[in-house]
């Protein structure tokens, strides 16, 4: 499955909406992370965040499997553009 670092980006960023449309998700991914509800446009905007959200969703895979449903999408491609975004994954690399 090939996807580029553009459609990768536009996953993540469609997995943070996805994240940021239930409050329990998402007080779940930032106690996770560390970052506060008054911090999350600055840290969005670092080097690292968009895959921080992809490892983070393919972290748990109950949440990954249901923002691939919702986006329509195997849980596959969210793994790739995670892997793009983030580099090989140390448990899948050879």
């Amino acid at each position: 499955m090939r996807i580029t670092h553009d459609s990768a980006n536009a996953i993540a960023i469609d997995a943070l909406a996805w994240l940021a449309a239930d409050p329990e998700r998402l007080d779940r991914f930032l106690a996770l992370t560390g970052i506060d509800h008054g911090s999350i446009r600055t840290a969005a905007s670092e080097p690292g965040f968009l895959s921080a959200v992809l490892d983070h969703l393919c972290a748990d895979e109950a949440s990954l499997l249901a923002f691939a449903t919702d986006l329509g999408q195997p849980p596959e491609m969210i793994a790739a553009a995670r892997e793009i975004l983030a580099g090989p994954s140390p448990w899948t690399s050879a």
